[in-house]
């Protein structure tokens, strides 16, 4: 080897960074494991370094130009290989992108799932494109390493993709169940799908990736999916209708009734005040009987003029005095006996039982008082007192007084 091929060779090997030609991918690996100390490294500012060995990480340079000596880096020396005197260092260098991907195409079907509003089995497909970023290089490298070949964007973003669109089924699942959706009526709920596709991607977090945004997207569902979804939805709607039309009778019939039982209170409310200003109900009954009578006027009109009015006016006045009249106490009006009427023969008849016996004070069967007869003077036709021996008119003796009839007293 010649000087200057000797000189080409240090320099290379002094000089480490990612190629120009490299730059688009997530992942780029470094070809050679032994570093020779003081060399420079390069790290793009959408970029950061991460050193392994032996399968576990050693240490994470970031964006910046880096020389290689345990001096400035004190994680290098655990890479030291003591079989070179000090002067090589194995290590794996990975350069991993932090800076976002955009324009990240997928799609395909779903999976299996059952639609939580109509108990359907479905299989919905998703197209559309994502953008992502690497959050955590460490865990991503640790992660993808062994899952897809270094420095293979298509087969990194396919190994992503996939775990994407585990996620997409259980998001979905879970957006429906909260807004109470079909995923048939999920198909517009594009905005809120898109969020939850963001912040609801544990596998990715796991392995140190983020979802940083939506782009289009497209959920559609086969022939046969479609139409069962559409009929389930439709007896759904159908069942819900009905409730809502029960439901706004039942409301209506509280409303009215709420509505009745407030004008009744009104009404007992403004009975109770006017009995009040009237003194008593019967007062106020009779006002509310004139107010009735007028009423009656003013629709029906009143015959008779000045003095049909004058009629209508009395009816109301006489039916609130019967009003009133109904409300008072009534006096208990002590019954009398009706006098034992006389029978022909000087015999008497009891008022109480009709037993007919000769005079006396008291009814011979029932012992009610009868009614002592009568005397008349048979000289005037004056009615005599029960003990008077003279009639105190013309003085003719009481002895002539003759038995008198059930008409008055007797004359000759």
């Amino acid at each position: 080897m010649g000087v200057m091929d000797f000189v080409k060779q240090g320099v290379r090997e002094m000089m480490l960074a990612r190629p120009d030609n490299l730059k688009h991918l997530i992942v780029y690996k470094h070809p050679d494991q032994n570093i020779p100390f003081w060399s420079q490294l390069t790290v793009d500012s959408d970029e950061c370094a991460v050193f392994f060995k032996d399968g576990r990480v050693v240490g994470v340079l970031p964006p910046g130009r880096h020389t290689l000596s345990t001096q400035n880096i004190p994680f290098l020396n655990n890479l030291i290989n003591k079989f070179t005197g000090g002067d090589v260092f194995i290590s794996e260098i990975f350069f991993v992108k932090t800076s976002p991907v955009r324009s990240v195409p997928f799609g395909g079907p779903i999976g299996d799932m059952i639609d939580p509003l109509t108990g359907e089995q479905v299989t919905p497909r998703i197209f559309g494109e994502f953008a992502l970023v690497v959050t955590d290089p460490v865990r991503f490298i640790v992660g993808y390493t062994g899952q897809a070949a270094q420095g293979d964007n298509d087969a990194v973003l396919h190994w992503i993709k996939g775990l994407f669109m585990n996620g997409v089924k259980t998001t979905l699942g879970e957006l429906c169940e909260v807004e109470n959706k079909s995923v048939l009526q999920a198909v517009s709920l594009t905005s809120k799908l898109a969020q939850a596709f963001v912040t609801n991607a544990p596998d990715l977090n796991d392995i140190g990736v983020r979802i940083l945004q939506m782009g289009t997207f497209n959920l559609n569902f086969s022939d046969d999916d479609r139409q069962r979804l559409v009929a389930a939805n439709a007896e759904i709607a159908k069942a819900q209708r009905e409730v809502r039309i029960k439901k706004i009778g039942v409301e209506g019939a509280q409303h009215e009734a709420a509505a009745r039982q407030f004008e009744l209170d009104q009404k007992f409310g403004q009975d109770q005040k006017y009995v009040g200003l009237a003194g008593s109900y019967q007062g106020y009954a009779a006002g509310q009987a004139m107010i009735g009578a007028g009423q009656g006027m003013a629709a029906h009109g009143v015959d008779g003029g000045v003095a049909g009015a004058g009629v209508q006016m009395g009816i109301g006045l006489n039916m609130a005095n019967q009003m009133a009249g109904g409300m008072q106490p009534q006096p208990q009006v002590p019954v009398q006996q009706a006098p034992a009427p006389f029978t022909p023969g000087g015999m008497v008849t009891c008022g109480a039982c009709k037993t007919n016996q000769p005079g006396g004070k008291f009814c011979a069967e029932c012992g009610t008082p009868l009614a002592q007869a009568k005397k008349f003077c048979t000289g005037c036709g004056t009615e005599l007192m029960p003990a008077a021996k003279f009639c105190a008119n013309c003085g003719t003796s009481a002895s002539a007084v003759a038995a008198p009839t059930s008409g008055g007293p007797q004359t000759g």
